[in-house]
């Protein structure tokens, strides 16, 4: 059985770890198993980014376990336009993080389990992780029928992906994390990993579909809790460490000095949407007006997130060409962002003629150009 520790361990652990600049940087032998408290991505997320950047692990290692509220997860070099349905995310209230890492992008909730192995960059070996994550489910249900791929990826019955891996490898440091599917909402993750846009090109990093499926269809006696407690102690006997997990919080700045700064930086949109790769869309919208469907044609260049170039081709006099151009003047630079697009076009519209039918024509303008978005 696990002995979890309570907060006070994590202080008293950080105590024992702690050096004058650099916070909680470990001098330790051996290795530490590490669970979030938090079930928020960006705090999540953070923890990673701290300990990559602020442990010495050449003679120890980490296992940090955690798991997340429903939230899409892209790597490092996608563009979530391309990835996801944006749209469906904010209806549903799911948040979208970038993290550090390459790889493809994954749905999270609490039915799904998150494993990020730290070592020293030249102890790096994702493959020997994903053999451990395999041996511990089956000494946990031996009936699994479970193995590593050479793409990284854990299958379940020989064509169901259970699991995905990313890494990140620093100077001195790497990790490599991956998922577990156990319970998690699979017409949720089908929904939102559908992108409903078109006419997008870009050279981001695409995503590989897969057939999934939960380990709990499986094995339903299976618990998310079982799952967690059987890798940590696999981890442990491998490594020859005391199987005790020790909790931490991610908004504890006594043991994470700094770690609220990590958290700000990646939820903020610069992040976010802001390091996606330059991409273009061009499409041709098809809108329904007074039982006629009118196309305008959208090119659009976006940089760093924002709408670098913008071209809208409006049927002739459908809209004064004056009050398009300055429409167009006023979206690029903007974010590529519906609230952003949403307010420019409503502060226009404050300053036009007072025309119901030209008003009627400019808002159904600017509502299918956010539905690009």
């Amino acid at each position: 059985m696990v002995l979890q520790s309570s907060l006070k361990s994590c202080l008293q652990l950080s105590c024992i770890l702690k050096t004058p600049k650099a916070g909680f940087r470990s001098t330790m032998s051996g290795g530490l198993i590490i669970q979030s408290i938090s079930n928020d991505i960006y705090q999540n997320l953070a923890v990673e980014d701290w300990i990559h950047d602020h442990m010495n692990l050449e003679n120890g290692q980490v296992l940090f376990l955690w798991r997340n509220s429903p939230a899409v997860v892209i790597g490092r070099h996608q563009n979530p336009w391309q990835e996801c349905n944006l749209r469906l995310m904010r209806q549903k209230n799911i948040k979208l993080a970038r993290r550090r890492s390459g790889g493809g992008t994954v749905y999270h909730d609490l039915g799904n389990i998150n494993l990020t192995f730290f070592t020293a960059r030249k102890k790096y070996e994702r493959m020997e992780n994903l053999k451990l994550v395999v041996k511990a489910l089956k000494a946990l249900s031996p009936q699994l029928d479970v193995h590593v791929t050479d793409r990284y990826d854990i299958l379940l019955d020989g064509q169901y992906k259970i699991s995905g891996t990313a890494a990140k490898l620093g100077r001195m440091t790497a990790y490599h994390h991956c998922t577990l599917l156990c319970n998690a909402d699979k017409f949720v993750l089908s929904s939102v990993l559908r992108s409903p846009y078109k006419g997008i090109k870009s050279n981001a990093t695409p995503s590989v579909p897969a057939s999934v499926k939960n380990l709990f269809e499986e094995d339903p006696s299976l618990t998310c809790e079982m799952l967690l407690d059987a890798i940590a102690e696999e981890y442990a006997t491998q490594h020859q460490i005391d199987h005790h997990i020790t909790l931490v919080n991610p908004a504890d700045e006594t043991v994470l000095p700094g770690i609220s700064n990590k958290t700000e930086e990646l939820q903020a949109w610069e992040w976010v949407y802001g390091k996606t790769p330059k991409f273009s869309v061009s499409t041709c919208l098809n809108m329904v007006y007074k039982d006629s469907v009118i196309d305008v044609k959208v090119d659009l260049d976006v940089k760093h997130g924002r709408i670098e170039v913008c071209n809208i081709d409006l049927p002739e006099q459908w809209l004064p060409p004056a009050l398009c151009s300055e429409l167009v003047d006023s979206f690029t630079g903007s974010k590529f962002c519906p609230n952003e697009i949403t307010t420019l076009a409503t502060t226009l519209l404050r300053v036009c003629p007072q025309d119901d039918e030209m008003h009627s024509r400019w808002n159904l303008l600017c509502e299918n150009m956010t539905r690009l978005m």
